[in-house]
């Protein structure tokens, strides 16, 4: 019965669960010095190891400052705060909630402009039509670490004198035109939990190349505090612990590796989910590298025979976890469907849709990857059926 999909009587192509990630974790070994250091001297934060990280990070960057945070979230609200944002902000609505909530958070008014179909990052023509009288910067996004387009969105902003900021959680492990994103901009500010390729368990780091946004961000980060107990504004206790970033330390010596191992992974996934009809990937440019935080999949539902949700059931029958980014997208999200202006956002409402996530982790065995399109492809051979069963 393997040869019929499990919601069809077959026996499910994954006897246990596939989880959408499983992280890759420093050993023990290259940790136990650094915790017994922390133990002994009672330096749990504000120490060497966060130091160490952060020189560390500037240096794989080419950034003059890394400043680690307590989450990318928390990042974000200091780098509005930091480069003094007011009132409206171009920002795609393909993302996470995070990237519009630290806006919202700061005061400003997200102005959503649509994406581009293929990279699934924010359009810079979309932008620039997007931009209001009251608009004081761009946030892009790099989807899924497909970099986005930053020297078209850098020339919009500096053409109407804009900040541009990115939103780069999903980033470690992503070359724009043969180097790490980061240093471009005015701030990358990146996530480091545990379903990214640099892991700290929690945290984020800031990058920039502006002395006086990195000052900011530092005393931001202290509760606005820069030691006189004197608040220079309101900041947050967005410190990040030695073990963090410890953790981080360790872990972004694996990051090369990481980037590498799961772009092998992606060809794999790409050369027998090609062969078969309905099914789209994104769309990475020369030169460029994709972390692939996550691999996301489209799919057509005239041509592959099941919609994306019905594939998704399909899979789960197989034991194979998936998920559905970005979907309702965030001008859809009830705490943010207020700021939507009316603009249309097809592609975005389309990838939000259409999109299907598969697992992908780092040094994922190629059985797993071979499993999964082996799933896939007799759940397509049996698409009518499924459909009927799901439908009935």
């Amino acid at each position: 019965m393997r040869d019929n999909p499990a919601l069809l009587g077959g026996r499910p192509v994954f006897e246990t669960k596939v989880p959408i990630v499983r992280p890759v974790l420093p050993g023990m070994n290259s940790l136990e010095a650094g915790i017994q250091d922390m133990l002994t001297t009672g330096m749990v934060t504000k120490g060497r190891y966060l130091n160490a990280f952060e020189n560390a990070v500037a240096q794989h960057l080419g950034v003059k400052y890394a400043v680690a945070v307590s989450s990318c979230t928390s990042g974000l609200m200091l780098a509005y705060r930091g480069l003094g944002l007011t009132g409206d902000v171009v920002v795609p609505s393909f993302t996470f909630m995070a990237t519009v909530s630290a806006l919202v958070w700061s005061g400003l008014r997200p102005i959503y402009a649509d994406v581009h179909p293929g990279t699934t990052d924010l359009d810079p023509q979309a932008a620039e039509a997007a931009i209001t009288p009251q608009t004081t910067a761009i946030v892009g996004v790099h989807n899924f670490g497909n970099p986005a387009e930053i020297d078209a969105l850098q020339a919009v902003a500096s053409r109407n004198g804009l900040k541009l900021i990115f939103d780069a959680a999903h980033g470690f492990g992503a070359l724009y035109q043969g180097r790490p994103v980061g240093a471009q901009a005015d701030a990358h500010v990146f996530s480091l939990s545990p379903t990214k390729l640099l892991i700290c368990g929690e945290g984020g780091i800031v990058a920039t190349n502006d002395d006086d946004l990195a000052t900011k961000i530092r005393t931001g980060r202290e509760y606005g505090n820069s030691g006189s107990y004197d608040s220079a504004f309101a900041g947050l206790n967005a410190r990040m612990p030695e073990f963090n970033a410890l953790l981080g330390l360790r872990s972004l010596e694996m990051l090369e590796d990481a980037a590498l191992t799961r772009n092998e992974t992606v060809c794999l996934y790409r050369e027998a989910l090609g062969r078969l009809p309905g099914i789209g990937f994104q769309e990475v440019f020369p030169g460029n590298r994709n972390s692939y935080k996550d691999f996301s999949i489209t799919i057509d539902a005239d041509m592959f025979g099941l919609t994306r949700d019905e594939l998704g059931l399909a899979l789960a029958a197989e034991n194979i976890d998936t998920r559905k980014y970005y979907d309702p997208p965030v001008h859809r999200q009830t705490a943010y469907a207020s700021f939507a202006d009316g603009r249309p956002l097809p592609h975005t409402d389309w990838l939000a849709a259409s999109s299907l996530s598969l697992p992908v982790w780092t040094k994922m065995e190629p059985g797993v990857s071979l499993g999964i399109c082996e799933a896939v492809q007799r759940i397509h051979e049996n698409n009518a059926e499924i459909h009927r069963r799901l439908n009935q």
